[in-house]
């Protein structure tokens, strides 16, 4: 498989008052040609600094960037004309229908009204938007919009399509629904980077992943791979009296031999073991024995927020679906505008 984004060494910095922060610190991606891959971290890792840099819209202090086979730095505007960027915000015209948004998008990008009206309507079939294409945006649900937005980012039909945290603020019926055109578009060739926050999302989507955190990648690999380095089983104990007995509990579990994780916050207890079926009935015969109770306790097989918890010290549920803060402040609307403006 070929790659089609390829980065060495990224880095990127912004100067604050107080002082500098380091938002990416030497990432290095390989992305092969019609992959979903997926780009998971808690806020401020550093995820949208990286995917800005990839579309042309922060500059990159050092490292390189190379897009659909384009240097990033030094040829902008290949890059653009050969990717397609949706932003969590959006960008349609709300007063002008669907279809008036993908004309326009495609007429900026340089088409002829001639080419751009078949792209449009092929468009507005893919991603079951024909039914309500001569509506205007605002009368669209957020599915119907963000199925728009995508369609905007396809118009000019890119080798690349980056979708930041696509699935945002929809209802499980209308993620999933996105979820089949996401797939749809790569088996037709076009290359997938999305950031997500739902774990399941990514899970289910994406043939690739990698975690960033502070900057830095931390794991990498599909998210089968990934589950497979938390070997055994997950289980997490909440205590009846967690502030009283956590610290007495975590001791009395972590000696035991069948332990071989164990980390405790907010009460709860979270640890793995080989055999969850085997340790179970123990672990609560031994809090008893201890008079410790239990508030509830629960076994499952390691999940994506498993390795994020192990790769990260926190689950990535924590951050919720905010964007990155602490990094660069989000642009007031990068997805079509200002794209448009770049691709003349």
């Amino acid at each position: 498989m070929n790659d089609i984004i390829t980065t060495r060494d990224l880095r990127k910095s912004f100067r604050t008052r107080g002082g500098t922060i380091e938002a990416v610190r030497g990432v290095s991606i390989d992305v092969g040609q019609g992959e979903i891959f997926g780009f998971l971290g808690p806020n401020g890792a550093g995820k949208t600094t990286t995917l800005l840099m990839l579309t042309t819209l922060l500059p990159i202090d050092s490292g390189t960037a190379t897009v659909a086979g384009f240097d990033v730095g030094r040829q902008p505007q290949q890059v653009r004309t050969r990717t397609g960027y949706v932003s969590q915000l959006g960008g349609a015209d709300e007063l002008a229908t669907g279809r008036e948004n993908l004309l326009l998008q495609g007429r900026l990008y340089g088409a002829s009204k001639e080419q751009v009206m078949p792209r449009a309507s092929a468009l507005a079939g893919l991603l079951d938007l024909a039914e309500f294409a001569d509506r205007r945006v605002i009368t669209y649900s957020g599915g119907q919009r963000r199925r728009l937005d995508i369609a905007l980012g396809l118009v000019h039909e890119p080798a690349v399509l980056f979708l930041d945290e696509p699935t945002t603020g929809l209802d499980p019926q209308s993620r999933a629904n996105l979820w089949d055109h996401i797939r749809r578009l790569s088996d037709g060739g076009t290359t997938v980077f999305l950031t997500t926050h739902y774990l399941e999302e990514a899970d289910a989507l994406c043939d690739r992943l990698m975690i960033m955190d502070h900057g830095l990648i931390v794991a990498e690999g599909t998210p089968r791979e990934l589950k497979q380095q938390v070997a055994g089983d997950a289980i997490v104990i909440s205590l009846r009296q967690a502030a009283q007995d956590a610290p007495r509990a975590e001791p009395v579990v972590r000696r035991e031999p069948y332990v071989r994780e164990l980390s405790a916050r907010d009460g709860q207890l979270r640890l793995y073991v080989d055999d969850g079926g085997t340790a179970l009935p123990r672990l609560i015969r031994l809090l008893d024995d201890e008079g410790i109770g239990i508030r509830s306790i629960a076994m499952s097989e390691p999940t994506l927020d498993d390795v994020f918890l192990r790769q990260t010290g926190r689950s990535l549920r924590e951050g919720g679906p905010d964007g990155d803060s602490g990094e660069q402040p989000a642009h007031p609307d990068h997805s079509q505008p200002e794209q448009q403006e770049l691709a003349r």
